[in-house]
């Protein structure tokens, strides 16, 4: 049985990467955001996003992958949040592909996060999710994150007006 494996992104995963952010965003948000925002969502605009954050390693890029097919990708990095101290890392992005949810792709990228966070000596780990996105607010819990309470603040993504939270874990 092959067992799901996680790396460092490299230039060559830019365009599978943007094509699972995606993919990936237009499944989880379908019931969140309007379809015109989510069909104007380019592969081409992701990649190149992605093409820089991993040249500049900002944020830290990796990926999940079985015999070399990428199935998911995590970006993490020091939390962009104001007056958060440096020991405090943040999940910026962690996405699997449609075709492969419930498979421990997820899990793979999670621990591979915590790990890279630990590595740069964060203690805390932050992530910003919307509060409709049961999935994710579920995966996100049961890995031991949880709720910042008074952090819920209303964004705007595609002329639609989102509530989204903050979810905070010890690494320690």
């Amino acid at each position: 049985m092959s067992v799901i494996q996680v790396r460092p992104a490299t230039l060559r995963d830019a365009k599978a990467i943007a094509e699972i952010h995606v993919a990936a965003s237009q499944d989880a948000y379908k019931s969140l955001l309007p379809a015109a925002a989510l069909d104007a969502m380019s592969v081409q605009k992701r990649q190149a996003f992605w093409r820089e954050a991993i040249d500049l390693c900002e944020p830290q890029v990796i990926v999940a992958h079985l015999d070399n097919k990428i199935m998911g990708f995590a970006g993490f990095d020091r939390s962009r949040d104001k007056g958060t101290p440096a020991t405090t890392g943040e999940v910026w992005a962690l996405f699997a592909s449609p075709e492969h949810l419930d498979k421990g792709v997820g899990l793979a990228l999670w621990d591979a996060t915590r790990d890279g966070l630990q590595e740069e000596g964060c203690t805390k780990a932050t992530l910003w999710c919307y509060l409709r996105n049961e999935r994710a607010l579920r995966f996100f819990e049961l890995a031991g994150f949880k709720r910042e309470l008074g952090s819920a603040r209303t964004t705007e993504v595609g002329g639609a007006r989102v509530e989204e939270i903050r979810l905070f874990r010890s690494l320690v």
